[in-house]
């Protein structure tokens, strides 16, 4: 079964809220809306999230054009970097860096890469086991955990060289196509904005 894995494009950044309360900012929601505007979202299709906030109101703006109810698992979170809570930028990526080149240890705290890698399968394993086999199915999620599966079902060792930084718009609103019964990765990332009627074919 084809299915799209689709990160939150840009979202309000403010270090006194927590991180999965952020929410999307102008542009990302802007990104969002421009995408369904293009009528290349099949009506139907099922619509897994996140319950993060900023996935979530991706998830929403997602289900307008599906005419479908959004289906929220917390297994499909982001990685757990409750530890350090919010991070300025240079040290959040060297803390990224070390996440992905170091999946089998606990970074200051942080959720272990590999583990982190077990929950987003086992959470998109359990989803696409519970609709029918024909259905469309689209994921509102995350870069990190996004390309912990992408690596997953390509066959790839964990590293950062397959992030959505690495290959697409830096700010997040990517997505990918895979089958994850048949561990077949079937596009890298992408920006949302060069997603086509053919990937919902």
């Amino acid at each position: 079964m084809r299915a799209l894995y689709l990160t939150h494009p840009q979202v309000r950044i403010d270090a006194n809220v927590p991180v999965p309360l952020w929410g999307l900012s102008e542009v990302g929601r802007a990104r969002a809306e421009a995408l369904i505007a293009r009528n290349i979202v099949p009506g139907g299709a099922v619509v897994f999230s996140s319950r993060e906030a900023k996935a979530l109101e991706l998830a929403e703006i997602i289900a307008r054009a599906t005419g479908t109810p959004i289906l929220t698992d917390h297994g499909m979170g982001e990685n757990d970097r409750s530890a350090t809570g919010f991070l300025p930028s240079a040290l959040f990526e060297a803390h990224a860096d070390r996440f992905f080149a170091q999946p089998h240890e606990s970074i200051n705290g942080w959720e272990k890469a590999i583990d982190a890698q077990k929950r987003i399968v086992s959470s998109v394993t359990t989803a696409l086991n519970s609709v029918p086999s024909d259905a469309q199915v689209i994921f509102c999620g995350h870069g990190a955990v996004g390309t912990l599966l992408k690596c997953h079902v390509a066959g790839r060792v964990i590293s950062r060289d397959e992030d959505q930084s690495r290959w697409a718009d830096k700010g997040g609103g990517n997505g990918f196509l895979f089958d994850l019964a048949a561990e077949k990765l079937l596009s890298e990332w992408v920006p949302m904005e060069e997603i086509g009627p053919d990937w919902f074919g």
